[in-house]
């Protein structure tokens, strides 16, 4: 059944996400992470594009041409770096992302990928994934260097040794790769 199975993943996904989160001690953003996709506006795209193996999200947009629900789960979650991203008379803007909230878009996009892939997640994965659509993100300068660091970092020394490094960092300045 749909239902059940489309509120198992995005369950699954929350828990696997809020772990992480207090892993690097964000625990109220573990706690009301994606909260939205519990919303009937969100929820029913999942309902009735679930698959399993794609987002319900991708699958609305390959068919009506955009997700609402992904419009309505970007504006209100701030670890997804378009919520960052505002329209000016010079054209697209992207704001860097406060550091807490970038984290949190790392234990994200660890925690989706984990759920996507099941037993074939390894840590390469989230990297590997974030490449193969890099080159349509608007995104913040610093903002990309510090989740690129992350999910670099997680694919070639995994994640027990990523957030170990993230609880020795209080910020953007403490990445020395980010020294201009």
């Amino acid at each position: 059944m749909k239902i059940w199975e489309h509120l198992k993943t995005i369950t699954y996904h929350k828990i696997i996400v809020g772990k992480l989160c207090f892993r690097v001690h964000l625990y109220r953003q573990g706690l009301l992470h994606d909260l939205s996709k519990y919303s009937w506006e969100e929820f029913s795209t999942g309902i009735h594009y679930y698959s399993g193996s794609y987002s319900p999200n991708s699958a609305e947009r390959n068919t009506i041409g955009y997700s609402k629900a992904w419009l309505h789960h970007k504006g209100r979650n701030k670890h997804h770096w378009e919520y960052w991203v505002d329209f000016t008379r010079k054209g697209l803007v992207a704001a860097k992302m406060p550091y807490r909230y970038v984290l949190e878009m790392f234990c994200d996009r660890v925690g989706a990928s984990k759920v996507y892939k099941g037993k074939d997640y390894d840590d390469s994965y989230p990297l590997e994934y974030y490449e193969g659509g890099k080159h349509s993100y608007i995104m913040n300068e610093e903002t990309r260097a510090l989740l690129e660091y992350l999910l670099q970092y997680l694919s070639e020394y995994g994640l027990e040794k990523t957030i170990e490094l993230i609880n020795t960092k209080k910020g953007y300045e403490d990445y020395p790769l980010l020294e201009k």
